[in-house]
């Protein structure tokens, strides 16, 4: 009678373990240097700011003028504080298997998007936001109804003034999204599809 040990079989599964969770952690890492270096971009995005010094940018601004931080709790990469008609407000930016969405409540989550990026979940909320935006100022109502204030995204607190050159990348990725086609030499076109958000 022969028996056979099972502790080459433990060190297999122990392997693929360590391999499965090494690739992970690299895709995780290598989304957020992507999510990152768009942010650094976008001229929004302000760094290690906190939640009072982000309240005091936004005290005085309109409602849906908005930035975008590094959040200050452990759980979560980054939070957009935004001016609703209540006053300022923190949403944080939930990460999780290489997507980016907004954090909510138990019950909401599952029906939020996720994104690829922070940048691309911006962009959504604010495309959103001036679609209601235009619809409420043609209905002419102002608060919902069950007392709850609407987030609003419409305008990006900007660190410095942006260069011209973004401002104009904005406009056209707001009027196209097929750069290629457009009738310019290669390098402008390389510099209009490394942003190609219209935020």
């Amino acid at each position: 009678m022969t028996c056979q040990s099972s502790d080459s079989t433990d060190v297999t599964v122990s392997n693929r373990q360590a391999e499965d969770n090494y690739s992970s952690v690299e895709s995780d890492e290598r989304c957020i240097s992507l999510a990152m270096k768009d942010l650094k971009n976008t001229g929004w995005y302000w760094g290690s700011l906190t939640a009072n010094e982000a309240k005091e940018i936004l005290q005085d601004a309109e409602e849906g003028t908005f930035l975008v931080r590094d959040s200050s709790q452990r759980d979560y990469l980054y939070t957009i504080s935004a001016m609703t008609s209540a006053g300022p407000t923190n949403l944080r930016i939930e990460y999780k298997h290489g997507k980016f969405k907004l954090d909510s409540v138990v019950l909401v989550k599952p029906k939020l998007k996720q994104f690829d990026s922070v940048v691309h979940l911006v962009e959504h909320y604010v495309h959103m936001s001036r679609t209601s935006e235009k619809g409420a100022a043609s209905s002419q109502t102002s608060a919902a109804p069950n007392g709850t204030v609407q987030l609003l995204l419409t305008k990006p607190v900007y660190t410095t003034m942006p260069l011209l050159q973004h401002l104009c990348r904005i406009a056209i990725n707001r009027t196209t999204r097929r750069v290629e086609d457009l009738p310019l030499p290669n390098r402008l076109k390389d510099y209009l599809t490394d942003y190609i958000y219209d935020v």
